[in-house]
């Protein structure tokens, strides 16, 4: 079969590799329909040293069962299926507190441990905790927006939940890539009066304002700390969603938030120690967030995509197959796409 691998920083490649199969009772075989590349994806394409081992990149997708193990009790051959960006077995301590991502027997797709999405099949482990059967056909008309559900809708809505948005507060975004974007659905959805989107990509603007967003910030650092508090009257704002992941990024967001305000960080961090820990202890600031456990949050948020009350699939400003998957990566690097969808 074909799949996606990761040689080295831009050094990406769709190769014929090793059929996936079924190895554990517990597995799901899954023939993807719908994949996607990531903003987390472009760090190891930007930054992968040499020496590192080579990665099956991709962990967003939605597929149809091929095959279960006979440990499998609650899929079956021919479910449309989304697979979260980790996998999970749904019964240990943590998933019963939804919290999937900390699963102790989980894990994430897309390492060198385990195989990635953005291929033609796949195995998935812990099949029962992991997939989430969908009540839709394999060609859905929703099908973009229900991709979002393995990752970057429920990353913004973990985001907002950290950020402790709630109806009418102010919440301000940092980031106008996917996870931003959805971010402001997110913050809407939950009921914020006020959103401040902080990014300065023309369309991404444009799609942010759809989206829900009140008010645009396009400047950064200390320009745009100055700039967002004195549009939340000058004492900052309730909620922070912090969608990047740099020290600039967490810098900002400490800076923006109001005295006993709150900020979720979703990024994926790429510094030792949070910055700005003085100012966030005066201001008594609650700083929550990490990886977003999808898998609880899914039945949440699915009625609302299928009732088109969200369309997070809107992201996605191209489709392309699996051959195309380096210039996918290329067009997300130079910021000519905001989200690629894949179609193996």
């Amino acid at each position: 079969m074909r799949a996606t691998v990761l040689y080295g920083a831009g050094d990406v490649r769709v190769e014929n590799v090793p059929d996936a199969r079924l190895i554990e009772p517990t597995d799901a075989l899954v023939t993807v329909s719908r994949a996607c590349i990531c903003g987390s994806d472009l760090w190891p394409y930007q930054l992968m040293q040499p020496g590192e081992p080579p990665r099956r990149m991709g962990h967003e997708a939605i597929g149809v069962v091929e095959a279960v193990g006979s440990g499998v009790r609650t899929l079956k051959i021919g479910d449309v299926v989304v697979m979260p960006f980790a996998y999970s077995d749904g019964t240990c301590a943590f998933c019963h507190e939804g919290l999937h991502t900390s699963c102790v027997h989980g894990g994430f797709f897309g390492t060198v441990e385990l195989p990635g999405a953005q291929a033609e099949a796949l195995r998935i482990p812990l099949a029962d905790g992991t997939l989430f059967a969908l009540p839709v056909g394999a060609d859905d008309a929703l099908m973009a927006s229900l991709l979002t559900l393995s990752d970057v809708m429920g990353t913004g809505h973990h985001a907002a939940r950290a950020a402790k948005v709630s109806r009418g507060r102010t919440a301000a975004v940092i980031g106008d890539g996917a996870v931003g974007l959805c971010a402001v659905i997110a913050a809407r959805r939950l009921g914020a009066e006020r959103i401040i989107m902080m990014g300065h990509h023309p369309d991404r603007i444009g799609l942010a304002k759809e989206f829900g967003a009140t008010d645009v910030v396009k400047e950064r650092g200390e320009e745009a700390v100055a700039r967002v508090r004195a549009l939340a009257g000058g004492l900052g704002v309730h909620s922070v969603l912090e969608c990047v992941g740099t020290e600039e990024a967490m810098r900002t967001a400490i800076g923006i938030a109001r005295a006993g305000g709150a900020v979720g960080r979703v990024g994926v961090p790429h510094y030792e120690a949070i910055p700005g820990s003085e100012p966030a202890f005066y201001n008594n600031l609650t700083i929550g967030g990490g990886p977003a456990p999808v898998r609880a949050y899914i039945q949440e948020l699915l009625p609302d995509v299928l009732e088109g009350k969200i369309e997070p699939g809107r992201v996605f400003d191209r489709v392309i197959g699996l051959d195309e998957v380096p210039d996918g990566y290329r067009a997300m690097n130079e910021r000519e796409a905001i989200k690629v969808m894949v179609k193996p």
